[in-house]
C-alpha cells in the first residue's frame, strides 16, 4: 500500500510543478476606447509581459457579439487591419496592444461605452506545452480625445 502512497505523491507532485509550468501573464494598464453614437466595435489596449514564452490565443467579454485579435500594418502605403490567429509572447519582453499596432478588438457591441466605465475581458494564453490559461482583466473606458469631445455635444 505504502508503495501505491508514494506514486500517487510522486505523481500529484509532477501535476503541481506542471501547473506551475504554465505561462504567467503580467497585464498592465488595460483600457478600451470610449464609444461614439453609433459605433459598432472599439479596440482594446494594454502591456503584456511573459515570464516564460507564450502566445495570447484568445479574448472574451459579454459586452460584444464578437472579439478578435488584430495588427494594424502597412501594405503599399496604406495602413491596413487584419485579424490574426494569436499574438507570441517572449519570455520578459513587452508587447504593446496600442492603437496603430496590436489590439484586440470588441466586434458587435451590446451596448455603448461610454468614458470611465469598466470593461470585463477573459484573456487566454497557451504556453509552449499546449496548456491554456485565463486570466480576467478589468478595462477602464477612456476617451479617444480626452475633454474634445465635450466641445461638441
Amino acid at each position: 500500500m505504502s508503495i501505491f502512497i508514494n506514486a500517487m505523491v510522486a505523481l500529484l507532485s509532477t501535476f503541481m510543478v506542471a501547473s506551475a509550468s504554465y505561462a504567467q501573464v503580467t497585464v498592465d494598464a488595460p483600457w478600451v476606447r470610449a464609444t461614439v453614437p453609433q459605433q459598432t466595435s472599439t479596440g482594446v489596449f494594454m502591456r503584456l509581459t511573459a515570464q516564460s514564452d507564450s502566445k495570447l490565443v484568445s479574448a472574451a467579454t459579454p459586452v460584444a457579439e464578437h472579439v478578435e485579435l488584430h495588427k494594424m500594418m502597412m501594405e503599399n502605403d496604406i495602413m491596413k487591419m487584419r485579424q490574426i490567429p494569436e499574438l507570441a509572447l517572449v519570455a520578459g519582453q513587452p508587447v504593446a496592444l496600442e492603437p496603430g499596432g496590436y489590439h484586440i478588438m470588441l466586434i458587435g457591441l451590446k451596448k455603448p461605452i461610454n468614458a470611465a466605465d469598466i470593461i470585463p475581458v477573459t484573456l487566454t494564453f497557451e504556453n509552449n506545452d499546449g496548456n491554456r490559461t485565463q486570466m480576467q482583466i478589468q478595462a477602464t473606458a477612456r476617451s479617444l480625445h480626452g475633454g474634445h469631445n465635450n466641445h461638441h455635444q
